[in-house]
């Protein structure tokens, strides 16, 4: 039997940002493993034209929860609603839900952040921060509380190499930022935000490590552990393989890649795509509340759930097992040439990009016009490129994260819960994974029939040709004013057109000689 979801059995479970991706995969497998478990309060927020219990059948009549249906019935009725918003005071929550929270909570999961890259470093810091220390200070209230588990990222110390399950000091106390956030215009907020950041890429990483920092200080006599996953993926296994429902991260670029707008990235090829599956993620992370509740550790443990150390995928290994699976399951087939589709940076190859994808979307643009449709691909494009430059720092760059802390948790378990809450990533088959993280994509986020492929294909073959099309004038243009302008450019022009003139006639005397 398993001794973790016996522990999450009559528990009273608040998750925040239960209505996101990892939220959700997080309140499947809590009600999959432990239909008997009391109530999982949600932090929703109110939503014109829609209630509360409206946007919960609406997460419930996913696909995601099909099995969850079969195993507990009433589901819907273990799902306590209450609204709320992270970016009051409180969370504008009413007094008696308040009440109920902090009688009855046993677990807090701290699912909700901000995870816009370029997001302005107040609204950042309100959703990272200070709704992280208000959610503290709720957690100290609570008589029955046994685990408050934090969910932050791998990337928190990104302007480190080797990264250990510490929490690393930032050079301003989070308290003075929030207390200056509150009262600085944002114009001087945007000209301090650089100077703050220091050297990490965006004020995503800095206020999630500002986060870890609230964590730390906040503590008291709470039992607290921070978990700090990767680039989060597709669900690996449970509760099917593939299920994803948005285009953050690694999901925008297979769509992107597959529908054709996107025909190369800048990435070096060698560097480590720490990629980690939504199901393992959750599995460590129930695994972490039931040993936080159940063993009390005496200091605040970090956990790395990563893939690098333990199972490395590089992007140019990556690109070509995307390759591979376009060809069996066709979003399309985007990539013709892997290698060259995963490119070091530098400028030329940026400007190239911004004008080869761009240009193609113009064009095709202007079809649609013609076809009487509305056109939409320059919007998408320009959408698409500005995702890539925020993602261009990592995909770019490896790290180092040890996960002893993570390893420890792995040995403590019984053969029936490594089985059950499976976090291994060493078990993880790339090519079988990114097969059906492609499937997913088609089938969960784009709700694409299968039966459509001649159709894509078509439409593929369409974008691929202007795009051939346009770089082939584009290539003709610039040899044709270099020629005019270089005398260099002129000899090599004349060489190759001598060469090209021999060598055909030299091939047509061989066909004539063998007749």
């Amino acid at each position: 039997m398993s001794m973790i979801a016996d522990f999450y059995g009559g528990k009273s479970i608040l998750i925040t940002g239960a209505t996101g991706f990892l939220g959700k995969v997080l309140m499947e497998k809590l009600f999959r493993t432990s239909p008997d478990l009391r109530v999982i309060y949600i932090l929703v927020r109110p939503k014109a034209g829609q209630t509360l219990q409206q946007r919960v059948f609406q997460i419930l009549n996913s696909k995601l929860f099909e099995k969850v249906k079969e195993v507990c019935p009433n589901v819907h009725e273990k799902i306590r609603a209450i609204s709320a918003d992270l970016n009051q005071n409180d969370f504008a929550i009413s007094m008696q839900d308040m009440q109920e929270l902090l009688s009855y909570t046993d677990i807090i999961f701290h699912c909700a952040a901000t995870v816009r890259f370029d997001d302005h470093l107040r609204h950042a810091v309100q959703l990272n921060v200070t709704a992280t220390q208000q959610l503290l200070l709720m957690a100290s209230q609570m008589p029955n509380l046994k685990a408050f588990i934090h969910i932050s990222t791998a990337f928190s110390n990104c302007n480190l190499k080797h990264i250990d399950e510490v929490i690393y000091p930032c050079p301003v106390e989070p308290k003075k930022i929030i207390d200056s956030m509150e009262w600085l215009d944002d114009a001087i907020i945007d000209e301090i935000t650089p100077k703050l950041i220091g050297d990490r890429p965006n004020t995503y990483t800095y206020t999630k490590a500002l986060g870890e920092m609230v964590v730390q200080q906040e503590s008291g006599k709470l039992n607290l552990a921070i978990i700090r996953p990767s680039i989060v993926g597709a669900t690996w296994q449970e509760p099917f393989p593939g299920w994803v429902d948005n285009v953050n991260g690694p999901t925008g670029l297979i769509v992107a890649a597959g529908k054709g707008f996107l025909r190369s990235i800048r990435a070096t090829p060698m560097a480590v795509a720490d990629l980690i599956p939504a199901d393992i993620v959750v599995n460590l992370t129930l695994a972490v509340g039931w040993y936080t509740a159940v063993h009390r550790p005496k200091s605040t443990l970090i956990y790395h759930c990563t893939s690098g150390n333990l199972n490395p995928c590089n992007w140019g290994k990556m690109g070509i097992q995307v390759l591979a699976t376009f060809e069996k399951i066709p979003l399309e087939r985007a990539f013709r040439r892997p290698k060259a589709d995963f490119t070091t940076s530098n400028v030329t190859t940026q400007y190239w990009n911004a004008v080869s994808h761009r240009a193609p979307a113009i064009i095709y643009d202007f079809y649609l016009r013609l076809t009487g449709r509305k056109p939409r691909m320059t919007k998408l494009m320009n959408r698409l490129l500005r995702t890539l430059s925020m993602l261009e720092y990592f995909i770019n760059r490896s790290w180092e994260w040890s996960t002893y802390n993570t390893e420890m948790l792995m040995s403590k378990l019984s053969p029936e819960d490594q089985r059950v809450f499976n976090f291994d990533v060493r078990q993880l088959n790339w090519l079988e994974y990114i097969e059906n993280y492609v499937l997913g994509v088609k089938k969960y986020l784009l709700k694409e029939d299968m039966a459509g492929i001649p159709e894509a294909k078509q439409h593929l073959k369409r974008l691929r040709n202007i795009h051939y099309l346009f770089n082939t004038a584009l290539f003709l243009i610039a040899w044709r004013l270099l020629i005019a302008r270089s005398q260099v450019a002129r000899n090599v022009w004349f060489f190759i057109v001598s060469f090209c003139y021999k060598f055909l006639s030299y091939f047509r005397a061989s066909s004539t000689l063998k007749v």
